[in-house]
């Protein structure tokens, strides 16, 4: 039911590991997250740490999901001078390619403790149901 629209994400990760680069304010960075069904639904879970939810942007068109974060600096003051800083910075996105299935209309959010949770619905025509077969009482002859 989900897609995942960037082949390069482990090669990036990989790279990012043996440089030991981070995000940037110009090139985003992936997010982690898990997705699962559970009953009607798709449950997905994306990892946004440290970012208040005014800077989280949820988008649909169509069938395209998708995702952006900024995570700013929290030393703002000029006469601050940063000793460490590890924690990536910027701006964090992820697409997601949906399935014609899901029913994109109905999304519903949620953000608590630095994790963002999305329900997507399975739209009621892909839904199984029962299809019921009448009898007029004459045996007809199927010919293929």
């Amino acid at each position: 039911m989900l897609m995942r629209t960037d082949p390069f994400r482990e090669l990036d990760r990989l790279a990012q590991q043996l440089v030991g680069a981070t995000g940037t304010w110009s090139r985003p960075t992936a997010m982690p997250m898990d997705a699962f069904r559970e009953g009607d639904q798709y449950v997905i879970l994306f990892d946004l740490p440290g970012v208040s939810a005014e800077a989280i942007d949820i988008d649909v068109e169509r069938n395209m999901l998708t995702v952006k974060a900024e995570r700013r600096p929290t030393a703002k003051a000029e006469d601050v001078q940063m000793e460490l800083s590890e924690r990536p910075l910027g701006v964090f996105s992820r697409q997601l390619v949906l399935a014609d299935t899901l029913d994109t209309e109905h999304i519903q959010a949620d953000y608590d403790a630095g994790v963002l949770t999305l329900r997507i619905p399975v739209a009621e025509r892909a839904k199984p149901r029962k299809i019921s077969i009448t009898s007029s009482g004459d045996r007809k002859q199927i010919s293929g």
